[in-house]
């Protein structure tokens, strides 16, 4: 169905990784994206790696990781000290992981990752994104309006079993991917407001 290859298409993005200022993970507490920066990193790709996040908004504490808990057994107190955690054990050195642990949703790891490196005087002019594939067109356009000046490269990786290919068949997978068309509009309606709101 062509409907189906337009979501995909729209929600699943993808890009070959480059060399880069920095490399960013949106918030989450599952292990794949802060693997999939650790590769980057161990390959030579950013110096610099940012984990961003506290835990969900309608959360008061860590809720736990969601995939291979198997492998990342700690006691966290938030997203930040477990993505830390993944990218020490891979071999990141503890001085390229910068701190940003108070985000409580995407836009939060976005605009509290550019104060972070406003902070440090850093000149982002490319960077690197990791996150879930479903959650990838979200993550590039908050990063993109915290960063307006600076080219992102969405390295995705799939999560939860749902990927670009198998979504549409089953209910989870559409769950998720129509909840991420959802919050795309959302974000963008209020992306949109505060914009007007300057003029």
């Amino acid at each position: 169905m062509q409907i189906i290859n337009d979501i995909s298409n729209f929600i699943f993005i993808k890009d070959e990784p480059e060399k880069s200022d920095i490399i960013f993970i949106a918030g989450g507490s599952n292990a794949e994206p802060p693997e999939r920066a650790a590769e980057l990193w161990l390959n030579g790709f950013a110096p610099l790696v940012l984990p961003s996040g506290k835990y969900g908004f309608n959360k008061d504490k860590f809720s736990g990781v969601q995939s291979k808990k198997e492998l990342y057994q700690g006691e966290y107190e938030t997203e930040w000290d477990f993505m830390k955690d993944i990218l020490v054990r891979a071999g990141v050195d503890e001085s390229a992981i910068l701190l940003e642990n108070c985000a409580r949703h995407t836009r939060d790891n976005a605009f509290m990752s550019r104060t972070v490196t406003d902070s440090l005087g850093l000149t982002i002019q490319k960077a690197i994104i990791c996150c879930k594939s479903f959650d990838a067109r979200r993550c590039m356009m908050t990063y993109s309006w915290a960063y307006p000046d600076t080219k992102f490269l969405i390295c995705p990786v799939d999560s939860r079993n749902i990927c670009k290919d198998n979504w549409f068949n089953n209910e989870r997978g559409i769950e998720m991917v129509m909840s991420e068309l959802q919050k795309c509009g959302q974000y963008f309606k209020e992306a949109i407001s505060l914009f007007i709101d300057k003029q």
